[in-house]
């Protein structure tokens, strides 16, 4: 079965593109159904075909797709397979992007730059989608750029219950990788008990991509258990330096905890020489066997993604999902 059926008349049905196939089928078995089977291959000069294997008339689609490497490929992937749905009639589409592409790129640092997340939700619009899911924007205004619902998910629940089982709470510090995410990191620390938090002074020339300078530890982590909390994982050079500072001040171990685990090269080898005692991501985008290693712990997000779903559906509230109201 590729649809529920809801008081004989409501159906809904998961499509999903190539980029991540193994989370599109862990989010199915969440729902009880099967992914709709879908055609979608490369021509030779690399535009994209895409067409459904059954019909979606009258149905609530959910086109699942995680923005990963090569991350405009599978952007253009995701939407023609909403303009697919557009025109296949069926009744509402939602793209469920548990990464969303070009998120960092949400405002202007200097003149004559583009605001991509906003072409990015722009563009979802145009093609038909009445609604976006995401997990952990890097920045929550990014939800105020698509004109529509936008479910923006946590993916802290996960990580806080994981990270319970790795640190004795009482002697632990929740640590912000620079003062832009402290707001965050409170929120870490209010989950955890109401540890103490600490912030690492870091400077950026925004010039130069991808690279930091971390400086000193603002907060209390000596002889703690410090857990370092960030929206995402790059190239690894912020966590990395990060977790250096926090040894440096005196901490007992970090760990490091992030929702997306992007790690483009050279992450994996600065994760690993960091001194992190363990580095936790979830799935929310593909891990390929070459970029593990012994210290990442993966957790699944289709738990999440599948209740939102299925709340959206059923004209539930997604917000009860964090909060129970």
């Amino acid at each position: 079965m590729t649809g529920i059926t809801s008081h004989g008349e409501n159906r809904l049905v998961l499509v999903s593109g190539r980029a991540h196939p193994e989370l599109a089928a862990a989010v199915a078995d969440e729902l009880g159904i099967e992914v709709v089977p879908t055609t979608a291959y490369d021509f030779a000069n690399g535009e994209i075909y895409v067409r459904f294997a059954e019909s979606v008339r009258g149905a609530d689609a959910f086109v699942l797709q995680s923005h990963t490497a090569p991350i405009n490929e599978w952007i253009m992937e995701q939407l023609l397979m909403v303009d697919a749905l557009k025109r296949a009639s069926v009744k509402s589409i939602t793209a469920v992007v548990p990464f969303y592409g070009y998120a960092r790129q949400d405002k202007k640092h200097r003149g004559r730059e583009p605001i991509s997340a906003r072409l990015m939700a722009d563009l979802f619009k145009t093609a038909g989608a009445n609604r976006i899911m995401s997990v952990d924007l890097h920045a929550a205004q990014t939800q105020g750029f698509f004109d529509g619902p936008v479910d923006h998910l946590w993916a802290m629940p996960i990580l806080t219950d994981y990270v319970r089982t790795r640190v004795d709470v009482a002697n632990a510090a929740v640590v912000s990788p620079d003062a832009g995410r402290i707001r965050v990191a409170e929120q870490w620390a209010a989950k955890l008990g109401g540890v103490p938090l600490a912030f690492v002074h870091k400077t950026r020339d925004i010039n130069r991509p991808n690279q930091a300078v971390a400086n000193r530890v603002v907060g209390e982590v000596a002889d703690r258990d410090c857990v370092l909390v960030d929206d995402l994982i790059d190239t690894g050079g912020t966590i990395a330096e990060a977790v250096k500072v926090l040894t440096a001040a005196g901490a007992r171990s970090v760990i490091v905890a992030a929702t997306h685990g992007v790690l483009s090269d050279p992450a994996v080898s600065r994760l690993q020489e960091s001194g992190a005692r363990e580095v936790i991501i979830t799935d929310t985008l593909p891990i390929p066997v070459e970029k593990r290693f012994a210290k990442l712990t993966v957790l699944s997000i289709a738990p999440l993604l599948g209740r939102a779903i299925r709340e959206v559906f059923d004209d539930g509230s997604v917000t009860s999902l964090f909060d129970g109201v």
